[in-house]
């Protein structure tokens, strides 16, 4: 059995951040709640489709770009486009944390494993994530996608991890509640721990993780065995 990981690399959107509050900014804008996970996954289908045609663009222009047009078919929107495309998006920086992010980084620490996060965002806005919940100080590094230029999950943002934490690929982990990323970490070299928050079938199309669980403490001790 291989020894467990020094390093946890957790990524951010959904991981740690529970987006189900901007709901009710779609809402108060005019819009149905449920444009939330529309909107949030059409984001990542872009961000991830210029990184697969070798082109950049950092998360909120993506997520601007998206959420215009679909904001642009709800007939009526308490106020200008722009003003409720900006509302809704001012919303990420007032996110809380789920239940089981403190938890389960301070069981990482227990562990003895160094801890850093990497998302398709920005750092600061995870830093800043973590600093609402009182916990920043529990992770080493905030690191995001724009430092290489590619959206996960290619395989570049997470070798870039590996070597800003001088760490090889083999000895880091990366925990994420989307396959697609676990399965970009595993295609680049890391192991991957996937959050099985919503208790459904993984993809048979991705590589498998090598550790899974459905909160984050269950799955640092997996992992760290």
């Amino acid at each position: 059995m291989n020894p467990a990981p020094s390093v946890a690399i957790l990524d951010v959107n959904e991981t740690l951040s529970d987006l189900a509050p901007l709901a009710g900014r779609f809402e108060e804008v005019g819009a149905p709640g449920d444009l939330l996970p529309t909107w949030f996954a059409a984001t990542l289908r872009d961000g991830i489709a210029l990184a697969a045609s070798g082109q950049y663009a950092d998360f909120p222009d993506v997520a601007r770009a998206v959420l215009r047009p679909l904001l642009g078919r709800v007939g009526d929107l308490d106020r200008p486009l722009e003003e409720a495309a900006e509302h809704v998006l001012a919303g990420m920086a007032t996110l809380p944390v789920h239940p089981d992010v403190e938890p389960g980084l301070r069981r990482l620490r227990e562990a003895g494993m160094r801890t850093a996060t990497l998302t398709n965002g920005s750092a600061a806005a995870a830093e800043a994530l973590l600093e609402r919940a009182g916990i920043a100080d529990l992770v080493e590094r905030y690191l995001d996608v724009s430092e290489v230029g590619r959206w996960k999950p290619a395989p570049e943002p997470y070798r870039h991890a590996c070597r800003t934490l001088n760490v090889a690929e083999g000895d880091a982990a990366l925990i994420a509640v989307h396959p697609w990323d676990v399965h970009g970490a595993r295609r680049a070299g890391l192991r991957g721990a996937w959050l099985d928050r919503h208790r459904v079938p993984y993809p048979s199309v991705f590589l498998a993780p090598d550790v899974s669980a459905s909160d984050l403490p269950t799955l640092v001790d997996r992992l760290s065995r």
